[in-house]
């Protein structure tokens, strides 16, 4: 079958050549007779590929959906091969069918199958043709307008034919690796884009993965102003599909690289986690079960009140020793003094009772100890504590946590249900003998990194980082890092969900920055000037920053505030040396938004930042990207970089659980044909 469907496509690419060949004088009605035999030469090609993508979206499931494509494959197999017997295939034009029904249904197109004159295919049937150039205008849609547009399945199906993509990504990078992969070696396109085309997601989908294999981005303008009603801002991306060398031209200057974030420095790739930056930064406990909690703010009943707590320490004092003082974020960015009103049980690791095992501690291996520890149940000469030497505590947890924690799916939390969900213990360790650690809410509007007391219980929502230092804390509370972390952050409404492992240990610190006076100086006066401010308005962090980046306030201390952030900004430029970069902030909106809605005007403010420019802002994160890239080549997480123009990006790892099946995903054609697999044709 593969070779009577290749056949058939040479026929027609063959008299198609023809047609455009033909003398000028040639009749219409000629042409058009040729063409026609053309098409019906292509009607089981099409009914191929059609089933192809039938069969892809007749169920949900990767298994059933190969199957239903081997069946779909052996009857047309069939169909052929006794001389076109169409009650042979009525299954397949009955799901080619119903894959057009309703507003959502899908109309197939096959690139290669309608310009086969275009892809041209060597002796092993590799594609070696494509077009010369591709311009257009992609439709923009992130995910949640995606699935809402397209019928189920379509996501599933994007994801199956771009490798390495990811579900978040905007629709217009799978656009981008269409038309990458539509050009022929040397080809060329260039494409409207959303302005976020170089971030995120849509990026790793995009823009990376096409610079990883092959693609050389060669002419770009990151924030074009659209002529028309709409207040949109795209980009404008012009992309070869092979080497050139430089320069390029970003926002018509010219520059040794475009990188797939549309930045003149800093490579394609993800940034690298530094090991520099290891053992400084934890996320805190995942409690799960407010029943560990002693608190009189909790609404759902679930907490125990603080009058009981103070009841069980007058009973038995050494309970004292198993209730800490528990804050999230909430209490950091709210509470002008950070503190907490919450007190929570912790257990720890500990074992759940001792009990009679007909063995001993002291006799028994190291397996057989390890085991009971694994189980919770301890023998009676177990030396160690347990929770229930704390009987009024653990009775609290049974009645309180247990319930929820049986119910719940995780395998751990269900066995372990007297202890946190995660202890984090590394936490413990790291800041032992530390009378203070740093602490930032990981979901917040304002990045807003404060000290508080070692000794406190953090919540799953604080980012803990191991340091006393006003050094470190003037670097990560300075634009520099504010500009990575936002960058690398996911959102979540209009606030920022830091991730340690995105934001934090990828971020290139200044060498030695912890012993620079500056630094210190720099960070302790803002610090010590910020608590007094929060505590003299009685206004937590997100208040006060509110009133930071709003332009019309003009308040003295706000004015302060923001100069002593300039004078810290400062500091933290001159350490990394960047001495030429002299930046002013400016009011500017975080992103667009109407006035208006259809019930009238909108009351909420603007999303104004007191921030550095767009291109301030690309600059340094280049320059961070650069620095990011040589610390891991220094730290030898990376291969030596070759000479090489448009540096092609490091392939990502691919997930499991996501082998692509070529026959099935490719709309375009694949080597061994449109019923091929990766181990051979079927």
């Amino acid at each position: 079958m593969e070779e009577q469907i290749r056949k058939r496509i040479d026929r027609v690419s063959e008299v198609r050549r023809k047609i455009l060949a033909a003398a000028d004088d040639t009749p219409y009605a000629v042409l058009q007779q040729r063409l026609d035999q053309a098409d019906q030469e292509l009607f089981w090609v099409h009914l191929a590929g059609n089933a192809v993508i039938a069969a892809f979206f007749s169920t949900g499931k990767p298994k059933q959906r190969e199957e239903k494509r081997k069946a779909f494959r052996d009857q047309l197999e069939a169909a052929i091969k006794n001389m076109g017997k169409f009650e042979l295939t009525k299954e397949i034009e009955a799901a080619i069918a119903g894959l057009r029904k309703g507003p959502k249904g899908i109309t197939p197109f096959h690139w290669e199958i309608e310009f086969p004159e275009v892809f041209e295919v060597d002796a092993k049937g590799n594609v070696t043709g494509g077009f010369d150039v591709i311009i257009g205008n992609p439709p923009f849609a992130y995910k949640n307008t995606l699935l809402a547009a397209h019928a189920e399945g379509y996501l599933d199906w994007l994801q199956e034919i771009h490798e390495e993509s990811h579900g978040n990504s905007d629709l217009v990078a799978h656009f981008f690796r269409l038309a990458f992969g539509l050009l022929r070696p040397a080809g060329c396109f260039g494409l409207i884009a959303t302005k976020t085309i170089g971030q995120g997601d849509t990026r790793s989908t995009g823009l990376r993965w096409i610079c990883a294999h092959g693609g050389t981005i060669f002419q770009a303008r990151k924030r074009i102003m659209w002529p028309g009603q709409a207040a949109v801002v795209v980009s404008l991306v012009h992309i070869a599909k092979g080497q050139i060398p430089p320069p390029y031209l970003l926002d018509n200057k010219d520059v040794p690289i475009i990188t797939s974030y549309l930045f003149h420095a800093g490579g394609h790739d993800n940034p690298a986690g530094l090991h520099a930056n290891d053992g400084k930064s934890f996320i805190g406990s995942y409690v799960l079960g407010m029943g560990f909690t002693f608190d009189d703010t909790d609404t759902k009943g679930v907490a125990t009140p603080l009058a009981v707590m103070e009841q069980l320490i007058e009973k038995d004092h050494r309970n004292a020793q198993r209730i800490f003082p528990f804050i999230g974020g909430e209490e950091v960015n709210d509470d002008p003094t950070h503190s907490h009103h919450r007190y929570v049980i912790n257990f720890e690791d500990w074992p759940l009772r001792r009990d009679d095992l007909g063995a001993r501690c002291s006799t028994a291996d190291e397996e057989r100890r390890k085991e009971w520890l694994q189980r919770g149940v301890v023998p009676l000469d177990y030396g160690g504590p347990v929770a229930a030497d704390f009987k009024d505590l653990l009775d609290i947890v049974e009645r309180k946590v247990k319930p929820e924690r049986l119910a719940q799916k995780d395998a751990y939390g269900q066995r372990f249900w007297w202890r946190f969900l995660r202890t984090r213990p590394e936490l413990k360790h790291a800041i032992v003998g530390f009378e203070r650690v740093l602490v930032l809410s990981i979901v917040t509007k304002h990045l807003g990194f404060v000290f508080l007391p070692a000794g406190l219980v953090f919540s799953h929502r604080l980012q803990v980082v191991a340091t006393e230092s006003w050094a470190f804390f003037a670097v990560v509370q300075s634009s520099v890092h504010e500009l990575w972390a936002r960058f690398f952050s996911s959102t979540l409404e209009d606030r920022i969900n830091y991730s340690p492992s995105d934001c934090f240990v990828t971020f290139p610190f200044p060498e030695e920055h912890e012993t620079l006076t500056t630094l210190h100086q720099a960070g302790a006066r803002l610090y010590e000037f910020r608590a007094g401010l929060l505590v003299k308005n009685n206004e937590g962090l997100t208040a006060t920053y509110n009133r930071f980046h709003d332009p019309e306030e003009d308040n003295p201390d706000i004015l302060r505030l923001r100069e002593l952030h300039a004078a810290m900004n400062r500091a933290v430029l001159d350490a990394y040396g960047w001495t030429d970069i002299q930046p002013i902030c400016e009011f500017l909106l975080d992103y667009e938004e109407e006035d208006e809605e259809d019930n009238g005007p909108r009351h909420r403010k603007k999303p104004w930042r007191y921030r550095w420019p767009d291109e301030i802002r690309d600059e340094i994160l280049a320059r961070l990207l650069d620095l990011n890239r040589q610390r891991a080549l220094e730290e030898g997480q990376l291969p030596p970089e070759t000479p090489n123009f448009g540096q092609p990006a490091q392939e990502e790892p691919k997930k499991k659980g996501r082998r692509k099946k070529a026959a099935m995903a490719q709309s375009q054609m694949p080597a061994g044909g449109l019923f091929s697999t990766e181990e051979g044709e079927l």
